[in-house]
């Protein structure tokens, strides 16, 4: 594909660290990490705040976020120094969340409402609180109810069963077993190791540090991310399945997380005027769903919807990244887009998550879809370009994907 003056340019793409559930970053409110986040992202492209004429922001755990009592994009824009003119959109798509804000912000660029645009996501999941409902009407008698937001995710509330249930089925269903998925997941674990040893995965790329101020002693400074660890097939194998799946165990779902991602995006006329040369290039970006049962499946849905609005076949992309939320999502997914041909499907595998996913790095799902697309547009520019595609599934199957080209 030809480049032109019109083009939505990535110019530049940055996340936090993702912690592990008990860890210093647990205490931080994902309104603080989407400002760490938002500073770097347009101090690395020299973009000052006024100059951003759009921020578009999700978070997708409420609970955690009315503890500063909501609208988190506004609030985050604000902090990190933008006027008060700044225009900020704050939403939730479930774990799709932060490929929404990229697709809106390229969105607006598109309808002539923005020249530079800001995408970002954020989550702090280990400090979402308990919820304690009926108590402001008071209570007489009897023990006070509290309710764990985290706990299946909530979906069982409207008489949705939790995804880990639909997941593990539908990855039965698809032949694919908790064998595999436990293979996956020591797989994802394994990538991410090399890949970090190597120097991949570093500050000054996909990512930038988080300073925790300390009341005495020097600043701690987290640098890299907090839950890879070495694991063996025999360790997985004996982990019991989790909320009643028949295959999903905290051993092929990725850890509980806090984290926060940034994407600046542009034309290539704009990109050209300030002298920033593109990270990457957006191809196509696109938005699914499908029932709600099939989520392990709506990322091989959302590549294809993507492939077929690029015009481009999926022997084109060099590298796909799906994320992880369980170890199904990219087997089912792969196996579906190699259309059950064995052979393809493992030439799928190999080019899917090269340096691992979320089951080693965690998923602070507001962020992490932003980090996929990081991800992958940093490792085509290592290997001197290419095209890639990256999907998310979000609760209840929604689903994002992005194809890119560097």
């Amino acid at each position: 594909m030809s480049q032109n003056d019109n083009d939505i340019v990535i110019v530049s793409a940055v996340r936090t660290p993702f912690s592990k559930f008990d860890s210093l970053m647990a205490d931080i409110p994902s309104i603080d990490l989407g400002v760490m986040a938002i500073k770097e992202a347009i101090s690395r492209a020299g973009v000052k705040p006024e100059e951003v004429d759009e921020v578009n922001y999700g978070s997708c755990i409420p609970a955690e976020t009315a503890l500063e009592t909501d609208i988190p994009g506004r609030q985050a824009t604000l902090l990190a120094g933008f006027p008060a003119e700044s225009i900020s959109l704050s939403l939730d798509r479930a774990c799709c969340t932060s490929l929404t804000t990229l697709r809106l912000s390229i969105r607006a660029i598109r309808a002539g409402e923005a020249d530079i645009s800001l995408s970002v996501g954020s989550e702090n999941m280990p400090r979402t609180p308990h919820l304690a409902p009926g108590l402001r009407t008071g209570k007489r008698l009897g023990p006070i109810q509290l309710i764990d937001n985290l706990f299946e995710l909530g979906y069982g509330a409207k008489g949705f069963r939790p995804v880990a249930v639909d997941a593990g089925e539908v990855a039965l269903e698809h032949g694919v077993t908790r064998e595999m998925q436990d293979a996956w997941a020591l797989g994802s674990q394994e990538k991410y190791a090399k890949a970090f040893a190597s120097g991949k995965i570093r500050v000054g790329e996909e990512l930038m540090p988080v300073v925790i101020p300390r009341k005495k002693g020097d600043p701690i400074t987290i640098d890299k991310d907090e839950s890879p660890r070495k694991t063996s097939m025999e360790a997985l194998a004996k982990l019991k399945p989790v909320y009643g799946s028949p295959t999903v165990t905290a051993g092929n779902a990725p850890p509980i997380s806090a984290g926060a991602s940034a994407i600046l995006v542009m034309t290539r006329k704009k990109a050209k005027e300030r002298g920033l040369t593109p990270l990457a290039t957006v191809i196509a970006a696109i938005a699914s769903a499908t029932a709600p049962r099939e989520i392990a499946v709506i990322p091989a849905y959302s590549i294809r919807k993507a492939l077929a609005k690029a015009g481009l076949k999926l022997d084109q992309m060099d590298i796909i990244e799906i994320n992880e939320a369980f170890a199904a999502m990219p087997l089912v997914s792969t196996k579906i887009l190699a259309d059950n041909d064995e052979k393809k499907w493992k030439e799928l595998q190999a080019k899917t998550n090269v340096n691992g996913g979320a089951i080693a790095i965690g998923h602070p799902v507001g962020a992490s879809a932003g980090r996929i697309t990081m991800t992958m547009a940093y490792e085509l520019r290592r290997r001197g370009g290419g095209y890639g595609v990256a999907s998310i599934c979000g609760g209840l199957a929604q689903g994002e994907a992005v194809i890119i080209k560097v």
